[in-house]
């Protein structure tokens, strides 16, 4: 019973998750206001289900999230030359995705940085990927989650930025599944959105 509890919680979460991301990204107007919201009912489904304690110091957090941050960073860049260099569909559709829902305001980098990064890893990482290893592996829910998380933005038909969502959410799955640390691939992932957005723009 216990099990059957927590999996209609989980496929309910993750129906919430769909509902909401596809009504936002059809309302580009208040996709920050809506995603954010979004983001804080999963962050507060993660905080209430979750029991685990981050054991890693603080200054490991900063230092290895940095620099896990920097290497996805650049693994997203070769990935995105690599497919450019073979059709310039794949960044005439990123170039798209961003222009539409990118951060273009102080308020956007406020939303995107102290809740939105937070809140994605705290539901996906933190909880999704860690519900599914009640009934598979490891290795098998990392790959399971990332689908899900990307797959939210494959069947809204945003495919590039799907495929970015999905090598991000492996590798900070598999971080977070090796380093057992939530603030070290929050960090991670806030690096990443800096380079990403204000050092090392793509476009």
């Amino acid at each position: 019973m216990k099990i059957s509890k927590n999996l209609i919680g989980l496929i309910l979460s993750i129906i919430f998750f769909y509902f909401f991301l596809t009504y936002t990204l059809d309302e580009s107007a208040i996709f920050w206001y809506l995603y954010t919201f979004t983001l804080l009912i999963g962050s507060a489904i993660a905080i209430l289900t979750s029991d685990k304690k981050d054991e890693v110091p603080i200054w490991k957090c900063l230092l290895f999230g940095i620099g896990y941050g920097v290497i996805l960073y650049g693994i997203i860049r070769l990935l995105y030359i690599i497919l450019n260099s073979i059709s310039n569909e794949f960044s005439n559709s990123i170039s798209k995705y961003f222009v539409t829902y990118g951060p273009n305001t102080i308020w956007h980098f406020v939303l995107l940085i102290f809740i939105i990064v937070i809140g994605e890893e705290l539901f996906w990482r933190g909880y999704v990927q860690q519900a599914l290893k009640s009934w598979t592996t490891p290795f098998t829910s990392i790959i399971i989650s990332s689908l899900l998380f990307a797959g939210a933005f494959f069947v809204n038909g945003y495919y590039s930025y799907g495929l970015i969502t999905f090598v991000t959410s492996l590798y900070l799955g598999a971080i977070y599944e090796w380093k057992k640390s939530m603030p070290l691939i929050i960090v991670a992932h806030e690096t990443f959105i800096i380079l990403l957005f204000l050092i090392m723009p793509f476009t």
